[in-house]
């Protein structure tokens, strides 16, 4: 009785104000999607939005209206092909609100493939955002334009998978794209109950966690303000647990914790090899002053950091990019470190060229507040790196020459500088 009355005895989602979310010129913005497909269901309150994804058929749409909706439990799609979107395409219309809920994690994605997400923001949950159910066969799932706020462990989490028929089920191919994450301010212990002086003093929370992922791509997201209890959190893009060919490109990182981490010190598990990411690719990505690492490298294979910006020049633990333990087959090529040079903590073999190093805090157009474009021709790094087979571009899609600037940004003379068109 009482999750009936959960369910059935809501009031119809809150008219509100739309959620005034942080911008800037040079954050990546989101194509639209194509008008919706297959039957189509509208929803305006929260009854509506849980009975939606327990009938929708395969390849349906759930249209979520304007409106602020408190969710009152965990909400989970489970049916192939499913779109679940705001209808105004604008994000911050349709706000899913987890501080009513009885649970700790808000939108779940369980055995089910093809489904897209978009268009909306989800917010206030104590653990996970997003949770893919990977233990239980997700594949090809798509995040887009997406703000996810306030979520104090995990704003997109993907489980730990049984080693029976790990490889058949591990998460393939799923895309998360031009969302927003961000918090308003560090974690407290009070945001979170599991998170105490005994676990994670306060600093268990990060972007984008998976385990066993194949053919992801992460690209063009913004992560603002994911810090730790003591500016000790975990990665806004965190990957491990035997990830392979992924590639993280084209994303924004200002005053979070850790940037971009492919693996950490960890073992795998009992029997099991410690390689944490194979044939990852990180190109082309802007971090600001993240206190623990910008990108770190720690037991992988055969991966690529390559035309990265990453301004941070007073780094607590001179950790722009750290390479720990085994990464043999390590490539990092073409970075631009506005403070300390690469930190190399292995004997493995891995290659190191053309990145330059230095203070290039003049160079930039807003270094404060993330904007690591070049704004002067006259910065070392124009016309400074050797070409890349594997960077033809920069990271607003403008390509690059023979002669590619070292970085993330091509710099291209424009008629003004008040945004990104160089």
């Amino acid at each position: 009785m009482r999750m009936a009355f959960l369910l059935f005895g809501l009031p119809s989602a809150v008219l509100a104000a739309p959620l005034d979310i942080p911008n800037q010129p040079w954050f990546p913005k989101a194509p639209a999607l194509p008008p919706p497909e297959g039957k189509i269901i509208r929803v305006t309150t929260v009854d509506e939005l849980f009975r939606a994804a327990d009938t929708i058929p395969p390849g349906g749409t759930i249209v979520v209206a304007p409106g602020h909706y408190f969710m009152p439990r965990y909400f989970e799609i489970h049916t192939d092909g499913v779109t679940l979107r705001g209808e105004s395409g604008r994000r911050e219309d349709v706000i899913l609100d987890g501080a009513r809920s009885q649970h700790g994690e808000l939108v779940g994605i369980t055995s089910c493939s093809g489904v897209t997400i978009a268009d909306l923001t989800i917010q206030n949950i104590q653990w996970n955002g997003f949770k893919i159910n990977s233990d239980k066969n997700v594949q090809n799932l798509t995040i887009h334009n997406c703000v996810i706020h306030n979520i104090w462990q995990r704003g997109v989490k993907s489980v730990k998978i049984p080693e029976t028929n790990r490889e058949n089920i591990r998460p393939k191919n799923c895309i998360v794209r031009y969302c927003l994450f961000y918090n308003d301010r560090p974690k407290r212990l009070e945001d979170d109950p599991t998170d105490t002086p005994a676990t994670f003093n306060g600093n268990y929370i990060g972007g984008i966690d998976t385990m066993y992922a194949k053919g992801w791509i992460i690209r063009g997201n913004v992560f603002l303000n994911l810090q730790g209890r003591t500016r000790e959190g975990r990665g806004c893009v965190f990957m491990w647990h035997h990830a392979e060919d992924c590639v993280i490109e084209g994303n924004i990182i200002v005053n979070c914790d850790v940037g971009i981490a492919l693996g950490n010190s960890s073992g795998i598990g009992e029997g099991e090899s410690r390689v944490h990411g194979t044939r990852m690719i990180v190109r082309n990505n802007f971090i600001t002053n993240t206190p623990e690492s910008g990108i770190l490298a720690d037991h992988t294979r055969d991966c690529l950091i390559l035309h990265n910006t990453i301004h941070d020049p007073d780094n607590r633990l001179q950790r722009l990019i750290r390479v720990v333990h085994d990464n043999p087959g390590l490539r990092v090529l073409n970075n631009l470190l506005s403070g300390p040079p690469i930190r190399v903590e292995t004997d493995s073999p891995i290659e190191i060229a053309g990145n330059l190093q230095g203070d290039f805090t003049r160079d930039f157009l807003d270094p404060a507040n993330g904007g690591l474009h070049l704004k002067t021709p006259s910065s070392k790094a124009v016309d400074a790196g050797r070409p890349l087979p594997e960077v033809k571009d920069d990271l607003d899609s403008q390509p690059r020459d023979n002669h590619p600037d070292i970085g993330a940004d091509e710099f291209i003379p424009a008629p003004s500088s008040s945004g990104p068109g160089n």
